[in-house]
């Protein structure tokens, strides 16, 4: 087991696109994301960790894609294969259920929403950065959707930023084994500090909040 110790004046929970689009049955990219995640139950463990983190009293910020709205894309001259997937699917429609976070994962009073993100990246061109930075975090514990592309791309960029990143492994899908092998086992641990379970992470959260306890009854 990793030895964990996150400090809730310097760690922050990030949690990547819980669009019901994603993780939500009948969501547009459920039925090539399902097999995945329901093979290691990341929704369940999303939900465990982003639970633990809140009871440890961690901040919880919301990395989201940008959701998709009529014209976004129409007069663009460049634009990404993943940007004309998006489009041309429509998905994390603005307005629609699709485009809604999953009830579960919904923001509470407290939590921080960065703006949206155009391709992968949670820190390209939006206010991410300087909203951990201003809030005095530098460590993150990084979960959600998916993980060659969101998850991979903001890991990397929280990186050469300078921060310290865990990734919780079984808090993340994608759209098939290889696709989750690549990200997880070859690309991630290169930027990543930690690359490890919802039951160590949540184990750890748990300890530092029985010792705050204990600490507090002495």
């Amino acid at each position: 087991m990793a030895n964990l110790k996150f400090d809730k004046g310097t760690t922050a929970l990030l949690v990547i696109d819980p669009y019901n689009d994603f993780i939500s049955e009948g969501g547009k990219l459920w039925g090539r994301l399902k097999a995945v995640a329901e093979a290691n139950n990341c929704v369940p463990h999303m939900l465990q960790v982003l639970n633990a983190s809140r009871k440890a009293e961690l901040r919880v910020f919301y990395a989201l894609h940008h959701r998709y709205r009529p014209g976004d894309y129409e007069t663009w001259k460049y634009i990404a294969p993943i940007q004309k997937a998006g489009w041309l699917h429509k998905v994390f429609e603005n307005g629609t259920w699709g485009g809604e976070i999953c009830r579960e994962f919904e923001p509470q009073p407290g939590d921080i929403v960065a703006q949206e993100h155009w391709c992968s990246s949670g820190f390209a061109n939006t206010d991410l950065d300087l909203q951990l930075k201003k809030h005095g975090f530098h460590e993150l514990i990084v979960m959600g959707l998916i993980a060659h592309t969101c998850v991979e791309a903001t890991v990397r960029y929280a990186a050469e930023l300078g921060y310290e990143v865990t990734v919780v492994k079984d808090a993340t899908a994608d759209y098939s084994d290889e696709h989750m092998h690549a990200a997880l086992d070859i690309n991630i641990p290169n930027y990543a500090s930690a690359i490890v379970t919802t039951e160590e992470v949540v184990e750890a959260l748990s300890f530092h909040l029985r010792l705050k306890q204990s600490a507090s009854n002495a």
